[in-house]
């Protein structure tokens, strides 16, 4: 019986996740696990260099809980961002089968970035409710609902990145310049409320800074996220996903032929 066009992307999709999950931690001696110690050791790292000085500026956070929420959305962002440049390159081979299209392999990375840092958020959130920290998953829909726009949000610059990095190779050099600079200015260290209202207007532009503020919302009653707009982010990620769609449209028999 004949599959329809959704069943054999979705088939395609499936393969090239566990060809990634395979290929970026099936070879090392402790497996999978590298999947969460990787960024689970970034943030005790942090934990331990800012925990006792940040801890006594967020009277309305504990900071664990403030870092987690901002440090784990920023790498969803940034790891899609970064890893969709590659994409290509990393699968050409497999352009050979025509079921097997060059979007196909960004959403495959698209999934496994999201369900590696998820598996870390729910660790490092339970160990933190275990030891006491006091947190509520009470709007967990609200969480899953930011969550999901930042994940659009990303795949749509994924998706610009891709094909811009096909056509100009030397955007894989200027995407880290690009990227850095976001980690500073999207409130993963510092919160919205600890910046000066009269530069409220630049920053807000950033939809990263809303999806993050509304994360640590979700989780902490109380918590002094005024001026972010999860309206706001939906129109970024949808519009941003429009683009990333159209470019890729436009371009695609370009980079299969190429």
């Amino acid at each position: 019986m004949a599959r329809s066009g959704f069943e054999v992307q979705q088939a395609a999709i499936k393969a090239l996740f566990l060809r990634e999950l395979k290929t970026r931690f099936g070879k090392f001696r402790l497996g999978y696990l590298w999947a969460v110690l990787e960024p689970a050791a970034h943030l005790l790292i942090l934990f331990g260099i800012f925990g006792y000085v940040m801890h006594r500026t967020m009277p309305d956070i504990s900071f664990p809980i403030f870092l987690i929420n901002g440090i784990i959305p920023f790498f969803i962002f940034s790891s899609i961002a970064t890893r969709a440049i590659g994409a290509i390159e990393a699968n050409q081979g497999l352009f050979n089968y025509r079921p097997v299209k060059p979007i196909d392999t960004l959403i495959a990375r698209t999934i496994l970035e999201t369900v590696v840092y998820a598996i870390v958020y729910v660790l490092l959130m339970t160990l933190l409710g275990l030891s006491g920290e006091d947190f509520t998953f009470s709007n967990i829909i609200a969480l899953v609902t930011a969550w999901f726009l930042l994940i659009v949000f990303s795949l749509g610059v994924g998706l610009i990145f891709m094909v811009a990095g096909k056509t100009f190779p030397e955007t894989e050099k200027f995407l880290p310049i690009i990227i850095k600079p976001l980690y500073f200015i999207s409130g993963v260290m510092l919160p919205l409320h600890a910046i000066p209202k009269e530069y409220w207007q630049y920053v807000l532009w950033n939809p990263i800074l809303h999806a993050i503020e509304l994360s640590r919302l979700a989780v902490v009653e109380g918590y002094d996220a005024d001026g972010v707009s999860l309206s706001y982010l939906a129109i970024c990620s949808l519009g941003t996903l429009f683009i990333g769609l159209a470019l890729y449209r436009t371009r695609e028999r370009a980079m299969l032929t190429s």
